[in-house]
């Protein structure tokens, strides 16, 4: 018995010890942390250079900027020009403002050899609701315009019809008041009975586009979806067509209707076959918003952060990056989205511009709001969409973020806070690296530290992420990822065949994703060369047995001469390596250039037999490389969308005229993307990874060595200095050790958004 005591007694002296030497360690661990050093705000790194100020002539279009072509404009009275956003199509509304880029020739004699700096000079395009057109117009000098010039017919070889236009603001608020008028309205009983709407309770509806199925049309089939948050995957089982041709909207129409997949040639035949009781009726019932993004788990912490221990070794000023040995500026088209200008590597120009141009989506379904849709969404503005930037989730906490200035569909300027973000980002795997098992020991390595500009633009259901990266092997990366919402359609007979059931009554659509990058690579110069390595396999006979063979991988060369034969098809096969090459060698005698990777999991083009397919003819090719052109800027146009049968821009007539492309300033045209099948877990989110595609710009012989390996961020090891801080910084960063300076959180994201009223 006193045995057991005293075992019981040493037991809960020792568990008492214990749990003083945890907290006695907690309160020790709390006092040092609270003594380490806040991390410096000031960066160690030693910039090389100073920003271009000369970069300014890349610069999108400052807040002033943006008033001073409103006010000019509307100030003549001969164009009799309205700024109010919700002006009706029958009015003249001025749309989109936005800078013209100077020609190149012009930019770079500026940039390299002092000539005189280009007139910055402004786009603005109108909708002459009362003329039946589309006008462009150049705006200029800025600041302070004092002129202004039609160039529609010079940059489109035509008149532009009204009907091409995006649908604004103000055409949006009449549609929903037809829609309220002439459809909720009058099938008020078939309404309440299938969806439950009322005075207080509505649907909301989405487009199918294109409007129509030949030029001139604007019929547009709307699906309504019930009003929750994700709306996109609750479709209801009701699609309208409603003709809105006119520019006057009393002469607006219902065309057809279905319900619950049987068509109706107007609002009266639904009723009266719903009150025959020959129509199959849905009968409402409440669900659970599978859609929403509400927290379904309580945060029990924060996930891992990165932040700058010595400072960020990039800076920005205005439009102008500089990271340890790159610089680049940028810009955010309201339509096209993200660009880079101006991109140096070491002091050399690598890239004039690297810039996205269309993202296209072709969805297949057996009802009609999905069935003909085929979006392109430089149409309705890619940069337009881009909103502010959660800090710590959709870019590091610690980034750079960066305010833009837009004029699109609006009365005035806006201004996105923090829409662009920067951060030089650890990708947590290395650069490079060796260890030396055999002969001798050491290792050598390098973290890939690599510097993103990124921004996220919410497009209707979709989300997506554009970054430029810029790594420290002289590469670039253009890339992008989708995640948000998908579309959908209600679950009839036959709609299996296009995709999958992912929640009750819902089936998610399949559909490809398309994106096209312009890659105006300067090689050392303007002149280049387009070329093309491969492999295959030789039968060699072996030189010191002539007698046998061997199957052995050969290298395969070319040169592509004209741009015909520098259209590479998606659907043939093409070399793996492309090129865009000087005529100028490396130390080995190669020609320096570099090369052109696609990453890419697209799905089938659209057939080139079908009318729409001429505005998304650039969709054909995975690398399509063109002599440059101020006239060839973009691949796309605002105008593709609604007008698609006869677009604006056909990008294949870039190649018909098969230019000669040797020794010539070279641009390329890169599509990637990939195929979506939705499935389950796209619900309630399409997931980042695995959906995304883009294009490597990385050194090809361009070096005579990795550039890599002056990088002071690689790291040695050789027995006995393992410690040793000189050549490997990773053995003091315990003395370096520091608290990071966290910048307060806001948000002001809401900030911007689409209102449908003054």
């Amino acid at each position: 018995m006193v045995v057991l005591r005293m075992t019981s007694f040493v037991k809960w002296i020792l568990i008492l010890f214990g749990l003083i030497s945890v907290i006695a360690n907690i309160v020790i661990v709390c006092l040092y942390s609270g003594r380490l050093p806040k991390c410096s705000s000031k960066p160690h790194h030693v910039f090389k250079g100073k920003h271009n100020e000369r970069s300014a002539v890349f610069a999108d279009l400052s807040a002033e900027e943006y008033l001073q072509v409103r006010d000019y404009m509307s100030n003549q009275k001969d164009l009799d020009i309205s700024v109010n956003a919700l002006t009706k199509p029958s009015g003249n509304f001025l749309f989109l403002i936005d800078v013209l880029l100077p020609r190149k020739a012009d930019a770079l004699g500026y940039l390299d050899n002092n000539k005189p700096k280009p007139v910055r000079e402004a786009t603005a395009v109108v909708f002459y609701g009362t003329l039946g057109h589309i006008k462009e117009y150049v705006v200029g000098p800025l600041p302070n315009p004092i002129y202004h010039r039609d160039v529609t017919v010079e940059r489109y070889k035509e008149e532009l019809p009204i009907n091409a236009r995006t649908v604004t603001i103000g055409e949006y608020a009449l549609i929903s008041k037809f829609i309220n008028e002439e459809v909720f309205t009058k099938l008020g009983k078939i309404v309440k009975e299938s969806f439950d709407v009322s005075k207080e309770k509505t649907l909301n509806y989405f487009e199918g586009m294109p409007r129509g199925v030949k030029s001139g049309e604007r019929q547009t089939w709307i699906s309504f979806f019930r009003d929750l948050s994700g709306m996109y995957i609750h479709p209801v089982g009701l699609e309208v067509l409603i003709n809105h041709e006119s520019t006057n909207a009393s002469l607006w129409s219902v065309k057809r209707l279905l319900y619950n997949g049987q068509y109706f040639d107007s609002v009266e035949d639904l009723l009266k076959q719903y009150d025959d009781g020959k129509v199959t009726k849905i009968v409402y019932k409440p669900v659970q918003n599978y859609a929403s993004l509400k927290l379904k788990s309580k945060p029990t912490g924060v996930s891992p952060q990165q932040f700058y221990a010595q400072g960020k070794r990039f800076s920005v000023k205005n439009n102008h990056v500089m990271y340890l040995e790159w610089s680049f500026a940028f810009g955010l088209s309201s339509l096209t989205g993200m660009r880079v200008f101006d991109v140096r590597f070491k002091g050399e120009r690598i890239a004039y511009e690297v810039s996205v141009q269309e993202a296209m989506s072709v969805y297949g379904s057996i009802t009609p709001g999905m069935i003909l849709t085929k979006f392109l969404d430089s149409s309705v503005g890619i940069g337009r969409f881009a909103h502010e930037l959660v800090r710590g989730v959709d870019c590091p906490y610690a980034a750079t973020y960066i305010d833009t200035f837009r004029y699109i569909d609006v009365s005035a300027s806006q201004r996105f806070r923090n829409s662009i973000c920067l951060f030089e980002h650890n990708t947590g795997r290395p650069l490079r690296r060796h260890f030396s098992d055999f002969f001798s020991n050491s290792y050598g390595g390098m973290v890939n530290s690599a510097l993103v500009l990124r921004t996220i633009t919410a497009i209707g259901n979709y989300d997506y992420l554009w970054d430029f990266i810029f790594y420290q092997s002289g590469s670039v990366e253009a890339k992008v990822h989708a995640t948000g919402y998908i579309s959908s359609s209600f679950n009839v007979d036959g709609n299996l065949k296009y995709g999958h059931q992912v929640a009750e009554n819902t089936i998610g659509n399949i559909h490809t994703h398309f994106i096209n990058f312009k890659v105006d690579l300067d090689v050392l110069g303007v002149e280049n060369v387009f070329q093309t390595k491969d492999m295959k396999f030789m039968n060699v006979s072996l030189p010191w047995m002539p007698e046998r063979y061997a199957m052995v991988p050969q290298l395969v060369e070319a040169q592509l001469k004209t741009e015909k034969e520098a259209a590479l098809r998606y659907d043939t096969k093409t070399p793996r390596y492309l090129h865009i090459a000087s005529n100028r060698t490396n130390r080995w005698g190669h020609q320096r250039s570099y090369r052109l990777q696609v990453v890419s999991f697209t799905g089938d083009s659209l057939p080139e037999m079908e009318p729409e397919e001429k505005s998304m003819s650039w969709a054909r090719y995975k690398v399509a490389i063109t002599k440059h052109k101020d006239s060839e800027q973009t691949s796309s146009s605002l105008y593709s969308q609604n007008n698609m049968w006869t677009p604006a821009v056909d990008f294949s007539k870039y190649i018909e005229d098969d230019e000669n492309i040797e020794n010539q300033d070279l641009v390329a045209w890169v599509t990637t993307g990939f195929l979506h099948i939705p499935h389950a877990e796209d619900i309630p989110n399409t997931v980042t990874v695995g959906n995304g595609g883009g294009v490597i710009l990385r050194p090809h012989n361009y070096f005579d060595e990795d550039p890599s390996i002056h990088s002071p961020d690689g790291v040695y090891i050789s027995p006995g200095s393992e410690g040793n801080c000189e050549n490997n910084k990773m053995a003091c960063l315990a003395e370096d050790a520091c608290s990071p300076v966290v910048e307060p959180f806001t948000y002001n994201g809401f900030e911007g958004t689409i209102k449908f009223e003054e």
